[in-house]
């Protein structure tokens, strides 16, 4: 498992496209947190990094199936999947592997982000506290919500042998997963009842509330669990392919 999950490491790394999908992500953070008028940090009045936390998931929309997409998809396309398989590897350590991999790409995107603590602390008026605790409980579930995101991406690129439609299907699902049972709890038909366990089945309300600073087991678990479904759904996925290749 640990040479897959260096192996990912270097070939996200070997390659131009991978710095450019970070320094994209760092560079969209800024210009929306510190420039657009709209969304600027610094037309809030409070300092704190709330419109981090708010926009990052939607960014990670795009970035983390970027970083995901060629996880299997290549290894298909190229035939290593084969040659993977007959090593003294099993189903899981190779799905773990390149789960670890890639979270370790989206936690080095969004080490950076750290400076605009510091940032904001310094432009407070008399250099203020700043809500530490609530801060870091936010940058837990931004965390974990990458961690989901990037189970779903490579669950989507077991799938096929095509990196762009791994990248779509992978947008797609996380998107749905993240803003499809918020938005369908807002149908008429749904309120007094059935919109609170609509809004329950997605990821946005777990991740709006510990984003609050509030680490609740029951967010935790949600996260966890889904993980561990998009990994099972890999491996199972892995399997089908392999059989019906041999």
């Amino acid at each position: 498992m640990l040479a897959i999950f260096k192996k990912e490491i270097n070939q996200f790394f070997s390659s131009v496209t991978g710095y450019v999908a970070i320094i994209l992500f760092l560079l969209a953070n800024g210009l929306m947190l510190f420039v657009f008028p709209e969304t600027s940090l610094l037309d809030t009045g409070y300092a704190n990094l709330d419109p981090l936390f708010n926009l990052a998931p939607l960014i990670y929309l795009l970035l983390i199936p970027a970083i995901t997409m060629r996880c299997f998809a290549d290894e298909f396309k190229t035939g290593t999947m084969e040659l993977l398989s007959t090593k003294p590897l099993t189903g899981w350590q190779i799905v773990m592997g390149k789960f670890w991999g890639s979270l370790l790409i989206v936690a080095i995107s969004l080490f950076p982000t750290i400076v605009y603590y510091f940032a904001i602390k310094q432009l407070s008026v008399d250099n203020q506290l700043l809500d530490t605790g609530g801060i870091i409980g936010s940058y837990i579930g931004l965390l974990l919500l990458g961690a989901t995101f990037t189970a779903t991406g490579i669950w989507s690129s077991s799938l096929t042998n095509n990196a762009m439609i791994a990248f779509l299907i992978a947008l797609f699902t996380c998107f749905i997963l993240y803003n499809g049972f918020d938005a369908v709890s807002k149908i008429p038909a749904f309120s007094g009842g059935a919109d609170y366990y609509l809004q329950m089945a997605g990821i946005k309300f777990h991740y709006a509330s510990i984003s609050r600073g509030v680490i609740d087991s029951r967010d935790i678990v949600y996260f966890i669990s889904i993980i561990g479904l998009m990994l099972y759904l890999t491996k199972l996925s892995l399997q089908r392919k392999l059989w019906q290749n041999g």
